[in-house]
Parts: C-alpha cells; sequence; structure tokens
C-alpha cells in the first residue's frame, strides 16, 4: 500500500512541478481585470514559490512541500476579499478558507518534520 499512495503522489507531483514550471514567467495578473489583480497576485507568487521548490526524494514530503504554498494563496486570496469585498457570505467562506488552511499548514509543517525534513529557511 504505501508504494502504490507513493506512486500516487509522484503521477501528481511531478507534472504540477513542470506546470508550475512552465508557469512561473506569466505574469496572471496581466490577464485579469482590476477588479481581480489583487486576486491573482498571489497565484503569481505561489507558483514561483511551487517553481523554487527542490525535490526532497520524498513524494511524501514533495507533496507537503508543494502544497504549503498552495494553501499559503488560498489564504492571501481570502484576505484580498475579507479587505476587498462586501458580500458577508463571501467574507464567511473567506474566513473558513483562512482558518482551515493555517491548521491545515501547522499540520503540514509537522509531517514534514517527522520525515525529517528541514525548515528553518521558510
Amino acid at each position: 500500500m504505501p508504494f502504490k499512495r507513493g506512486a500516487i503522489a509522484l503521477v501528481l507531483i511531478f507534472p504540477f512541478g513542470a506546470f508550475a514550471q512552465s508557469m512561473q514567467g506569466m505574469d496572471h495578473g496581466a490577464h485579469a481585470s482590476d477588479s481581480m489583480s489583487a486576486l491573482m497576485a498571489p497565484m503569481d507568487y505561489m507558483m514561483q514559490d511551487m517553481a523554487d521548490i527542490e525535490s526532497s526524494g520524498n513524494p511524501d514530503a514533495d507533496f507537503l512541500l508543494m502544497m504549503i504554498p498552495h494553501h499559503q494563496s488560498a489564504i492571501d486570496m481570502a484576505m484580498v476579499v475579507l479587505e476587498q469585498g462586501e458580500d458577508a457570505e463571501t467574507a464567511d467562506i473567506a474566513r473558513k478558507i483562512i482558518e482551515d488552511q493555517e491548521r491545515e499548514i501547522t499540520q503540514m509543517k509537522a509531517a514534514l518534520q517527522e520525515l525529517g525534513i528541514d525548515l528553518s529557511d521558510g
């Protein structure tokens, strides 16, 4: 069973890494209207952060390393909505996203430490 999970993780991680590499030079904000530019900036940062990740050689660790910037991007986008949005239901969703993603980032960092990955640089 661990092999199967590892194989699935590799299938998911490596194509996304290549995608992240191919997208890193793009200015996603240039494709957006002014109202979306603030929401696109976190995606640009996420793509750069993901492209900068070096493989640890461990599919579990690589998955977690890639998911942290993904989750941080969701938090950053939710913060934009809280600052600029007007809809109460959307604000509630944004607050829940922030709460959930922050908790999951903490869990992922703990899991990485258990896997022996040093996070002292970030």
